[in-house]
């Protein structure tokens, strides 16, 4: 997976780092980790989310609290979903698993 130093996605995004650092103190959905030297590295996963947050202030003009508040309504449905998905896995996984050992022939001793 790679990773964005705050300069990549400075110019990803065409904000300067000042805006990133304070969206990190104000939004606690963006947290970067720090390398070795103490530098935030951006996943993927948080870019998105910084595009999203972008396009809530800038061009849907919501308030800090609006953005926040609609996020953490995307993150928490998203995680739902997620959710609801590995139960279905599961539950395929287990009616499989369960077929398999019926046609298992008995073993011989």
């Amino acid at each position: 997976m790679k990773k964005y130093s705050i300069g990549e996605v400075g110019r990803l995004l065409k904000l300067k780092p000042h805006v990133l650092r304070y969206w990190e103190r104000e939004f606690p959905f963006v947290k970067p980790k720090r390398n070795l030297t103490g530098r935030r590295v951006y996943t993927e996963r948080e870019i998105q989310i910084l595009f999203r947050l972008k396009y809530l202030l800038h061009e849907k003009k919501l308030t800090l609290e609006g953005a926040k508040q609609r996020i953490w309504e995307e993150i928490e449905g998203h995680e739902i979903d997620m959710k609801l998905s590995v139960q279905e896995i599961r539950g395929e996984l287990l009616d499989i698993l369960t077929r398999v050992n019926d046609q298992k022939p008995p073993e011989q001793s």
